[in-house]
């Protein structure tokens, strides 16, 4: 080295010159350029293997009191000029098909790394399958929100059963007199899964009518349903099988049932109570089934009344329809009406009760008294019901004798109502000033029908 510094300079213009040749690199979005290290500046005078220094400032020689120069801090590097857009795109994988089809899921949930999505994405233009499989699992994606809501189509389970039974009919099947219970049971034990546990004891409301009023009683879901096994007793007993409540002097009439029921209970009823009553729902279905077609003609006395099997079934999908709702509103929960179908049968059946109750009443002295009276199976006065909406129709009710037919020649008034509030009259949930649409006719036949219609109702 000279005493003028001419190698040092050359040196230096030697490795300021050199061809810059960068080194591998990550992501652009991971790359933390304040946080790489610059190698050491060579001494003065030595050369550097090329490319082993990258471009930076000449550091200032140190003072005169400075002994060594390798105690000098050189200046910080100079701000690199920006990289060409092209220098930061990732390179694309050259990944297998069985590798990518792999990706698919994790592509659909945008959890791929860069490079995999550009790779993904590429051969989704060229391998059809892929593709499709690709698009059902971003359809599929949009399912895991749970902003919408959560509650089953009411319908979902009849489709899926009639789908069902159409690929592969039942060796047995449900008896179509018997399909509205086995519908309103599963409905009402679905909504009974959904509940918690504090659920079961939120109060319920019961109402019905009584004569000319409303009366009511105060019990708990886990009530409600004891009330469903105590009654559904009934049909057990009619069909050769175990009485929840023992049978012997086990009474007759729904309410001293129910009454009965809940004073053996020695403490509150609980979720408990469903399992039993679920299990016997589907016991009387399984058994109305394999009785065969004449089971259906067989006597369910109430005590009061009676009712053939076919009948009774119907009357208790009604009451499963009806508590359901009650408990629905209890824990502020949606309940949906019967399938039209169903509905127009559970209508059908209270106006074929309605002459025989009209008659009850005249004899209480709570209607007026026949005007007309005919031989049986004549055509008698009559009031024509107009069902309108969700399971309507046409029904005629003979007003003076039971034994009377109804008739539209011999008409003297019409009523028409919605068919989901025929049916909350029916049950005691509205009252009978409440009810009617539109009325036209003889209005004493009219109450006569309306409150008939109420007095169908009970606990």
């Amino acid at each position: 080295m000279s005493g003028d510094g001419r190698e040092s300079e050359g040196g230096e213009e030697e490795v300021r010159g050199a061809r810059r040749i960068p080194g591998p690199r990550g992501a652009a979005d991971d790359l933390d350029l304040e946080s790489v290290p610059l190698p050491p500046l060579p001494p003065p005078g030595s050369a550097a293997p090329a490319g082993s220094v990258p471009e930076q400032s000449v550091p200032e020689p140190p003072a005169p009191e400075q002994s060594a120069p390798e105690q000098s801090v050189p200046e910080p590097p100079a701000a690199e000029p920006p990289e060409a857009p092209e220098a930061l795109m990732t390179s694309v994988p050259d990944l297998p098909h069985r590798v990518l089809k792999a990706l698919l899921g994790a592509w659909a949930l945008s959890a791929c790394s860069a490079e995999e999505t550009a790779a993904v994405e590429e051969h989704l233009t060229a391998c059809a399958p892929c593709a499709d499989e690709a698009l059902r699992l971003r359809d599929a994606v949009g399912l895991l929100h749970t902003d919408g809501s959560l509650d089953l189509d009411p319908t979902l389970r009849s489709r899926v059963i009639d789908g069902c039974l159409g690929r592969r009919p039942a060796r047995i099947p449900v008896p179509e007199w018997a399909a509205p219970y086995d519908a309103e049971t599963a409905r009402l034990d679905a909504l009974l899964r959904d509940i918690g546990d504090s659920e079961w004891h939120a109060p319920v409301r019961l109402r019905w009518f009584e004569e000319e009023r409303e009366v009511s009683r105060r019990t708990t879901v886990a009530g409600v349903i004891g009330h469903l096994t105590a009654v559904d007793g009934l049909l057990s007993a009619a069909l050769g099988l175990d009485d929840p409540l023992g049978g012997g002097d086990a009474p007759l009439d729904p309410t001293e049932r129910t009454e009965r029921y809940w004073s053996s209970t020695h403490r509150p009823p609980t979720r408990a109570v469903r399992e039993p009553w679920r299990a016997r729902s589907h016991e009387l279905i399984r058994t109305a089934s394999f009785a065969g077609r004449n089971v259906a003609e067989a006597s369910v006395s109430y005590g009061a009344f009676a009712l053939p099997l076919q009948d009774a079934l119907l009357d208790r999908a009604f009451e499963c329809w009806v508590h359901g709702g009650d408990i629905a509103h209890a824990v502020d929960y949606p309940y949906e009406a019967p399938s039209a179908a169903h509905l127009h049968r559970m209508i059908d059946l209270a106006a074929r009760l309605l002459p025989a109750a009209l008659a009850g009443r005249r004899r209480s002295g709570l209607a007026g008294p026949a005007k007309d009276l005919v031989t049986a199976g004549a055509p008698g006065r009559s009031v024509h019901l107009e069902i309108e909406g969700h399971g309507g129709g046409d029904w005629y009710i003979a007003l003076d004798s039971p034994a009377a037919l109804g008739s539209p020649e011999r008409a003297v008034a019409q009523v028409a109502l919605d068919g989901v509030e025929f049916c909350r009259l029916a049950a005691g949930h509205i009252s009978p000033v409440e009810a009617a649409a539109g009325q036209e006719g003889d209005r004493e036949a009219i109450r006569d029908v309306l409150f008939a219609t109420a007095s169908l109702s009970r606990l």
